[in-house]
Formats: C-alpha cells, structure tokens, sequence
C-alpha cells in the first residue's frame, strides 16, 4: 500500500501563510494534493498539520485528502520532517510513505507514478528525487567537487550531477522503523525534469514558479 504524506507547517517567516497562499490561482498545496490524488498508484493521501486554517482549506479542496492534526511539538523550526514522517507511522498503515513537499509545485502525477515503478522494479528501500545540473562546482578549500580541472569536460561530454530537488522521497516502512530517516538501505534516485529543481523558500521563488504554473498549465488549471 503506497500512502502520500503532505507535511503542512502553519507557521512560514518568509513566505507568511505560505502553504495556502494562492498561486497561479489555487493554494500552494493544492498543486501537490491534486498530483497526489491523480496518481495512479497511491491508494491514500494524508496532509499533516498543526495549523487549523490549513486543515480548514484543505478540507474546502473536497479532494478526499484526510488530515492528521500534528501536536504542536512537531510544528517548530526544529521539528524535522521525519519527526512528522515518524508520527505518520504510528497513525497510519502503509508499505511505502510517499513524502511530498508542497514547496515543489511543479510535482506531476506521473512522476509519483514513474518513481513508484522504479522503486518496486529496482526493490530500492528508499528514493529521493533529484535534477540533473551541468554546473562545475567546488568546495570552499579551493578543491573541485565534481569535476577535474586538468582534464575539464565539455558541456556536451560531461554528464553532470544530480542534485536533490526535494519533490518526494519514497520509504519502505521497515526501513523507516529501523532508521528513523527517510533515506536508508537501498538507495534510488527518480531524475526529474530541470524545471523541478525549484523550490519555494523565498519571495523570488515564489514570482518564478508561479510564472512556470501559468506558462504550462495557465491560472490555476494542473493537466
């Protein structure tokens, strides 16, 4: 049994009310909820909360999504997502946590859907999600990272690295009660379109996806 997690924080210093403002025409984590609950291979989809007003617009979303209120002690700036993840486990029944970010909008169905398929096919334990760049980059003692400057590749020859976009992550849930980590045995990366490296932490972020949200699915219409 696949289960979606959607951890949905009240409080956001950046971005106030971040997860429900609107964007592109609907909430934030609408556009998450909906690629959720259209993915083919998720049988349940659960949003956890310490936050009334998100629970109350989620609930206004009518999209079957049950929400689970999380004890304010998972909601601070220190809480992590697997404390959430953890409490989810108590709660819920599952095989795989299918724990999605509303910060990453640009989610689609297919992806839960591709990822899932690769993670069974590959009998990973876990997977995160991840872009591929074609960046040089380097550690701050001047020593390269990822690439050789004597022999520096070009663009079209080199094959890059990935970068984890934090989409989603997938975990069985006996490696979630062994590690307590999200990440944990068998280790597989989904390669997302670039687009999805983007991320919703600060106010230009916001401009930028919402600009991407118009250009391929116009004001508040997900395909």
């Amino acid at each position: 049994m696949n289960v979606a997690l959607i951890p949905l924080r009240g409080g956001s210093k950046t971005i106030p009310r971040k997860n429900i403002k609107y964007l592109a025409g609907k909430p934030l984590c609408a556009w998450v909820i909906e690629a959720a609950r259209s993915a083919a291979s998720i049988h349940a989809v659960y949003v956890s909360t310490d936050s009334p007003e998100i629970a109350d617009v989620v609930d206004s979303l009518d999209s079957g999504v049950e929400v689970l209120c999380r004890p304010s002690a998972l909601a601070t700036d220190e809480a992590s997502t697997e404390s959430v993840m953890l409490d989810t486990m108590e709660r819920v029944s599952f095989d795989t946590l299918v724990t999605i970010q509303a910060t990453s909008p640009l989610l689609r169905s297919n992806d839960i859907d591709s990822a899932l398929t690769l993670f069974d096919r590959k009998r990973y334990d876990s997977m995160l999600t991840a872009v591929r760049t074609k960046r040089f980059y380097w550690n701050d003692d001047g020593t390269p990272l990822n690439y050789d400057p004597l022999a520096r590749p070009r663009r079209q020859d080199f094959n890059g690295t990935l970068m984890e976009n934090g989409a989603f992550y997938l975990t069985r849930r006996s490696i979630l009660e062994q590690t307590r980590c999200r990440l944990g045995g068998r280790i597989g990366i989904y390669e997302m379109a670039e687009e999805t490296g983007l991320e919703i932490d600060e106010p230009e972020d916001w401009a930028r996806a919402e600009q991407l949200l118009i250009e391929t699915h116009g004001n508040g219409n997900q395909a």
